[in-house]
């Protein structure tokens, strides 16, 4: 065999070799691709991680002599406001020194002078009727005293009705009814002419000029509006179970948007008013405050129609536990937790409950745990944990007011 014929015969069994090795590889692997195909999946198991318990806020109760801290709005209004009108008529003259819009009058100051001519020529002419009536009284008690001595010189008795008819005692008593009218006529007159000049009721501030001077005035026409100074009201409302905390007298605290930050004026509850408030129907309450513009101190004005936020101080008269609000859950319940950190619910007797504040009566001791945030499906005897310093804050879902 030559050479050349080995190397051929040689060179075609490595190339049959070599495919039949491929082919064992590929029918290899398609054994494989099926076995892993067929094969089920197959699913670790593991056991679930332990759930951490849940972050709760709690607080501390103690039980203390306390009472609720009321807040509320009311409305300024003038405890004494008046339109000064004319008792008589005439013509406006003039307004008296300082008589203007926002300035303060006292007591008895002169503020309108009314045009006096007539009246003082009124005045005259009872006085001279006056004088008159008083002389026909005088010659009337002389005619008197003239039948009289003539009837004494008569000697005879006379029956009561003739005897009062000739001693002209009908004619004395018309004589004194003249002396009367005349006097009351003099004095009506001496009056409207005092009254020509407006003074003021009770210290006041003007707030209004209703008409001018020269204006021609009817007895009743309006002259100027006043209000007084002395103190102002502010009628307030509340829902009707907080009126148990209140008396009067109690003092307040009143602060208004318009003022500084800081500010505030005291007042004293003066009455809770017999009728409820139409829209929320509410008890309404007064409050006074006495110098309510400031012009003894340096304290903020009041000014009327101003809306006041009010916060009553009312008197503490038993031992009480204050929770949040959001502490308490529907039907008054609420949740503590124990010693072994494991929630327990208890329900409460309610003195008092807020939007922000709620005070408990009973049903609570002094030292307990109450949770007021965190909560979402509690269950009795669950595993918490206390919220520390760090840690994300509590989330209460389930809390309602």
């Amino acid at each position: 065999m030559t050479p050349s014929r080995y190397y051929a015969l040689h060179q075609q069994g490595r190339i049959r070799f070599g495919a039949l090795a491929a082919l064992l590889v590929f029918a290899g692997g398609l054994a494989l691709a099926w076995w892993i195909i067929s094969q089920p999946p197959r699913v670790e198991r593991r056991p679930p991680p332990p759930i951490p318990p849940p972050v709760v806020d709690v607080i501390t109760v103690e039980e203390r002599l306390q009472a609720p801290r009321l807040t509320g709005f009311g409305r300024v209004e003038a405890e004494k406001s008046t339109l000064l009108a004319s008792r008589v008529a005439g013509q406006l003259e003039r307004f008296g020194q300082g008589v203007l819009p926002g300035q303060v009058v006292e007591q008895d100051a002169p503020l309108v002078y009314i045009d006096q001519a007539d009246l003082q020529l009124a005045l005259e002419d009872a006085q001279a009727q006056l004088a008159n009536a008083q002389a026909l009284l005088a010659l009337e008690q002389a005619e008197q005293q003239r039948a009289r001595s003539e009837y004494e010189s008569f000697g005879r008795q006379l029956s009561a009705e003739r005897r009062a008819l000739v001693l002209r005692e009908p004619q004395l008593r018309q004589a004194q009814a003249q002396l009367t009218q005349a006097r009351v006529l003099r004095d009506q007159a001496a009056l409207n002419l005092e009254r020509a000049t407006l003074k003021a009721p009770w210290r006041a501030m003007v707030q209004d000029r209703l008409v001018g001077a020269g204006s021609l005035l009817s007895q009743g026409t309006e002259v100027l509006s006043l209000v007084g100074v002395e103190q102002f009201w502010v009628r307030a409302s509340l829902p009707g179970e907080t009126l148990a905390w209140l008396k009067p007298a109690d003092a307040v605290t009143l602060t208004s948007q318009g003022w500084p930050e800081g500010a505030s004026r005291e007042g004293r509850l003066l009455s809770i008013l017999p009728n409820l408030e139409e829209n929320g129907l509410q008890a309404q309450l007064l409050i006074a405050v006495d110098d309510p513009l400031a012009l003894e101190n340096n304290a903020p004005a009041l000014r009327l129609g101003d809306v006041m936020r009010i916060t009553y101080h009312t008197t503490a008269t038993e031992a009480l536990i204050a929770l949040p609000s959001a502490a308490l859950r529907p039907g008054e319940q609420v949740w503590w937790v124990d010693d072994e950190e494991r929630l327990r619910t208890t329900t409460v007797t309610l003195a008092y409950r807020g939007q922000e504040e709620a005070l408990v009566r009973s049903g609570l001791k002094a030292g307990q745990r109450v949770v007021v945030a965190g909560l979402a499906q509690p269950r009795i005897g669950q595993q918490v944990r206390l919220r520390q310093r760090g840690d994300t804050p509590a989330r209460d879902d389930g809390a309602t007011q």
